[in-house]
């Protein structure tokens, strides 16, 4: 694990305003907030607005379009994976190992189960010094 400190939390370090995909939403419309907000993940919610996985655009891609998928039939529900998250309130050393265990670059921020925010490599390198970022990034591409 991560024994770097730096004191700041998930929504210190998250982006905030994040937009979820409802699960019974196409993987078209996906694709299309997905542009319009210029993202390439999307949080996967329930009715009840709760998170229930994560979409991205290689996801569509690979999961959908090159075996022949309708993205005007698949919804995101379908494709939604990786229920791993971690609290608004979490400490950024917690975020990190929850990215680095899950080899994911992408982790959902809540807040009494909803979605309030992601952190991204992006939001990564803004806080991390060098050689933990390559840390981070080497454990997150490396293979079991």
């Amino acid at each position: 694990m991560n024994t770097w400190k730096n004191g700041k939390k998930a929504r210190d370090v998250m982006h905030e305003g994040v937009q979820c995909i409802g699960e019974h939403e196409t993987l078209r419309i996906a694709s299309q907030i997905m542009c319009d907000l210029g993202v390439g993940a999307l949080p996967v919610c329930g009715d009840d607005d709760q998170l229930k996985g994560i979409i991205t655009d290689r996801d569509i891609v690979v999961q959908c379009c090159a075996p022949g998928g309708d993205i005007d039939r698949t919804t995101a529900g379908e494709l939604a994976r990786g229920l791993v998250w971690v609290d608004a309130d979490a400490s950024l050393e917690e975020a990190l190992f929850a990215m680095e265990q899950h080899h994911i670059k992408r982790l959902p921020v809540t807040e009494d189960q909803r979605p309030v925010g992601i952190i991204s490599e992006a939001d990564l390198a803004k806080e991390l010094p060098d050689n933990k970022l390559a840390e981070f990034v080497h454990r997150v591409y490396a293979l079991d």
